[in-house]
């Protein structure tokens, strides 16, 4: 029975383990997404591409310099850089043109952008290898952890806490929040606001990318597998609350807690629960968790 017991401990710690790891990566995709919706009220059906680039970023500078530390900078920063590219060139010209068209023209791109994945690195995923001491696990007394996924829950936790600082305490980060609230009066102050959207966007698409490039080496990269996480960021999205970083992290929890106890009791409902759970908590609070009062 002690046996039955300790396995049991076991087994619900390292749940707990992969769920957080889980949950972190959807809060860097959540956060990406809220922080984009919150500056230029854009709903970013790419925001899973860009996830999928940031994988592929790390596996080909990887593949050139054999660095994974280096492919993790230059994924957030490369795919940053084309995110500041495709807001400039493609999304600002349909501000203020109502809120569809930027939908389609996101839509578009997540259906273009992995086709023309697929022409350059082929179909089949490419492996990315754990980072030299971050592969296998290690013992705290009888339970095992995954050394790799807490590195995940340690980089989220860094990454938060950054973004927090920046948006609280730098000058860019607070105009940013400003022009959330009422982008009319950044504009009376003669602050570019061009500059802050395209800052936003790069910002949002550099998290998404982060989560893509932690994400590979356990998922492979491969031109698809932005489709079902833009969904499931969504789901985290609209259950903390639109335009909501709180709602960000705390749906990004209880959704990877969720799939990851699901996954232990029956697998094939996993990705169902996830929907129930934001069904019972939009019939409960129609705005989510921290959304705000008529924001739709």
């Amino acid at each position: 029975m002690g046996l039955v017991l300790e396995l049991s401990l076991n087994l619900i710690v390292m749940q707990l383990v992969f769920g957080l790891a889980l949950g972190a990566i959807y809060i860097l995709l959540a956060s990406g997404l809220s922080i984009i919706y919150g500056l230029l009220d854009v709903v970013n059906f790419a925001h899973g591409v860009f996830y999928m680039l940031g994988a592929y970023a790390v596996f080909v500078m990887i593949s050139l310099t054999g660095s994974f530390w280096l492919g993790l900078a230059s994924a957030v920063l490369v795919t940053a850089l084309i995110g500041a590219f495709a807001e400039l060139v493609f999304l600002r010209p349909l501000y203020g043109k109502g809120q569809l068209y930027p939908l389609l023209l996101t839509f578009g791109l997540a259906l273009a952008v992995p086709d023309a994945v697929k022409i350059v690195f082929g179909l089949v995923g490419k492996t990315v290898e754990y980072p030299s001491g971050l592969n296998g696990c290690f013992m705290l007394g009888d339970v095992l952890l995954p050394k790799y996924r807490l590195f995940i829950i340690g980089l989220c936790a860094a990454s938060m806490t950054a973004l927090w600082l920046f948006l609280k305490k730098s000058s860019v980060g607070m105009v940013m929040r400003a022009a959330t609230l009422n982008i009319l009066m950044v504009r009376v102050l003669g602050i570019n606001v061009s500059r802050i959207w395209t800052t936003g966007f790069a910002l949002g698409v550099g998290l998404a990318a982060l989560g893509g490039a932690v994400a590979a080496p356990m998922v492979a990269a491969s031109p698809d597998m932005g489709v079902e996480i833009t969904i499931e960021s969504f789901v985290v999205v609209v259950l903390g609350g639109l335009g909501s970083l709180n709602g960000a992290i705390i749906g990004g929890l209880i959704i990877g807690q969720v799939v990851s106890f699901v996954s232990l009791f029956a697998g094939e409902y996993s990705k169902v629960a996830i929907f129930m759970v934001m069904f019972i908590v939009l019939i409960l609070r129609p705005r989510g968790l921290f959304g705000e009062e008529g924001r739709h």
